[in-house]
């Protein structure tokens, strides 16, 4: 079963932190990632680039409404994701509490749902 892990958190936590904070994290990020891989639970995974970057997508009434960042407002910001093919919910949960960003934000983890 694949479960998708969201990373969410402050992206002014990363701007405010030390360079070597940031790249401390980025190595644990790295360690993760090749566990994951190494298990046999890595399908896939990405950073986002920060939400400044965005532009939020709206059809209405056949017309297309451009909005530059994303569609809230929020505390976390969605930074990235890991998709990861597990046995059950508890496996992922498991590795989502490894995910370096658990540590000062939040990690979202949602079943596939898998059309055949």
């Amino acid at each position: 079963m694949q479960f998708l892990c969201l990373i969410y958190e402050d992206e002014r936590l990363q701007a405010s932190r030390e360079e070597q904070e940031n790249n401390k994290i980025f190595q644990q990020y790295m360690t993760f990632t090749e566990q994951v891989k190494t298990n046999g639970n890595f399908v896939a995974g990405d950073a986002l680039l920060p939400t400044d970057t965005a532009t939020t997508v709206r059809v209405r009434n056949n017309d297309t409404l451009l909005t530059d960042g994303p569609f809230a407002e929020t505390k976390e910001q969605l930074g990235g994701y890991y998709l990861l093919e597990c046995d059950s919910l508890d496996e992922a949960i498991k590795l989502a509490e490894k995910i370096p960003s658990a540590k000062f934000g939040s990690i979202e983890v949602r079943p596939i749902m898998v059309f055949e």
